[in-house]
């Protein structure tokens, strides 16, 4: 069971494994990616946002991401993320296992095949399994977490506090800027996906202070070793136990 990792703000390489720089084609640009091994499995790396953040949210080429993952064999992808909190009472250093979404995009490729009339069933956005190993293994390392639902705006700035309200309203737990289209073309091409968000602060409004990315990436290297050491443990039981979900 091949197994690709995804890594969002503050998660650029994968130093916990061993990894060689690779690449590879596909008909939406081409993609560079780590291949690594873990416990004589191989693994696949992708840092979303390239080297260094070096991509906008807006300007990630999703489709080519997913796509080479699709070429590769991946048959699970994990994601990480960085989101703000819609609620008080989530506060920033949480894990949260996502269980559903909210798309506030608005310019986003969001199928590979956007002509043909072909309607994909979302009532399970996530992969069950996959959530189901996350917040196990989270609890065996006693790192705080819970389930909830992302919104993702189109980015790259911050939401308005009336924005924030008004997501909170509709039942949002946390906010953030890149799990659709990525979670959608995932499910279109047949591929597992889970991701877990690190809560790096208050939305606007909830919080007291002006939001900046510097602080946002620095909560995620406070929590990297956290990420890592659930990336070690619930990777090996991703290779092995086998999928349900009928994908």
């Amino acid at each position: 069971m091949k197994v690709g990792i995804i890594g969002g703000s503050g998660i650029y390489d994968s130093e916990v494994f061993q990894t060689s720089v690779d690449s590879i084609n596909t008909p939406y640009g081409k993609v560079v990616f780590e291949r690594g091994v873990l416990q004589d499995e191989e693994i696949f790396f992708l840092p979303r946002h390239g080297k260094g953040h070096s991509i906008p949210p807006h300007l990630i080429n999703y489709r080519a991401n997913i796509a080479a993952f699709k070429e590769l064999g991946v048959e699970r992808i994990l994601a990480t993320s960085a989101v703000g909190s819609l609620r008080a009472d989530l506060s920033p250093g949480t894990f949260v296992v996502l269980n559903q979404f909210l798309d506030f995009t608005k310019r986003r490729a969001l199928l590979f095949d956007e002509t043909s009339v072909k309607h994909i069933d979302f009532t399970e956005p996530y992969c069950k399994k996959i959530n189901t190993v996350l917040r196990q293994e989270l609890k065996n390392l006693g790192i705080k977490n819970e389930e909830g639902c992302y919104v993702c705006t189109e980015g790259p700035r911050y939401e308005t506090p009336a924005e924030v309200k008004m997501f909170s309203l509709l039942g949002g737990d946390v906010v953030g800027m890149t799990n659709v289209p990525e979670v959608t073309l995932a499910k279109e091409a047949g591929i597992c996906y889970g991701c877990v968000s690190t809560v790096t602060n208050l939305g606007a409004g909830i919080g007291q202070v002006p939001l900046r990315h510097e602080e946002v990436v620095a909560v995620m290297e406070e929590n990297s070793e956290k990420l890592k050491a659930l990336l070690m443990t619930a990777i090996p039981r991703l290779q092995k136990e086998p999928r349900e979900c009928g994908l």
